[in-house]
């Protein structure tokens, strides 16, 4: 089997998350039947980057699949990486995109090879909302904020932590990360940006980060609220998510080839926190 790298975007909106769910449209399920059409084989399997919710967008999102080399045969191009980019991009709705289509190196998993994973949220505060040409990728909190308080905050909840404030529990998964970046700035068009960069994030946990400084950003919380929240790790009622389609994945990172592997194997061991010295 050959193993391909696929580098995508969607815009999420119409979308019930990346995952394949029985009876409900979502960009796996798409991408897999479309591969399964031009290839002419069953749809094959992909492993995402990172999974997205509902509604959330992505421009950097990263997938692999293995496939039959005889099925790109198929094809009758000269170069069946470059005919399977454009026969998809017949194939597929216009709210997903495969840009490129590589042979994977060796080692190579698009989840567990990661380095980090980068986010964007995007929010207006004006008085009259959204530009209506960007209504499906921008929130609008109609409430002014505040960039510095709002960064303020941001800043004490980077690093090492058990994220569980921030996370929905799944069976048997940690809830450790390691937030390397989280910061806003306000864009000259009057739009406020969060970006957010970690090893990986867990389910809903950047909605939640976010959530949980909006309010700080107000002038309604203090700046250390939201690291309370994070030294007590547990789910708390009083953080409310962000809403989906303000979030974008802006970008999945990898390591040199010759350290895929071992980055992968890092990756799937169990994480527990560094207790201090």
């Amino acid at each position: 089997m050959l193993r391909l790298r696929l580098d995508l975007g969607y815009d999420g909106t119409d979308f019930s998350g990346w995952a394949k769910q029985p009876g409900l449209r979502t960009v796996q399920g798409e991408i897999e039947q479309a591969l399964g059409r031009v290839l002419r084989v069953d749809p094959p399997s992909l492993t995402v980057a990172g999974r997205t919710d509902a509604g959330v967008h992505a421009r950097g999102q990263v997938a692999h699949v293995d496939v039959d080399p005889a099925a790109l045969e198929t094809l009758r191009a000269d170069e069946p990486l470059a005919g399977l980019v454009r026969r998809l991009s017949g194939v597929l709705p216009l709210d997903v995109r495969v840009r490129r289509v590589s042979v994977a190196p060796d080692g190579f998993d698009a989840r567990f090879s990661a380095l980090f994973r980068r986010y964007g949220y995007r929010v207006a505060d004006t008085l009259w909302g959204v530009d209506p040409l960007r209504r499906r990728d921008v929130f609008w909190h109609n409430r002014p904020l505040d960039v510095d308080l709002l960064n303020a905050a941001s800043v004490h909840l980077l690093g090492e932590h058990d994220f569980a404030a921030f996370c929905r529990k799944r069976e048997g998964a940690t809830t450790i990360r390691e937030l390397r970046r989280l910061d806003w700035q306000r864009t000259p068009e009057g739009l406020i940006v969060a970006t957010l960069v970690a090893d990986a994030f867990c389910h809903s946990m950047v909605r939640a980060l976010v959530g949980s400084l909006l309010p700080v950003g107000e002038g309604r919380r203090p700046t250390g609220w939201p690291a309370e929240a994070l030294a007590r790790a547990q789910r708390d009622s009083a953080i409310h998510v962000a809403p989906a389609h303000g979030l974008t994945l802006e970008e999945v990172a990898y390591p040199p080839d010759d350290e895929l592997a071992t980055q992968a194997s890092l990756t799937r061991r169990v994480r527990t926190l560094t207790p201090p010295a």
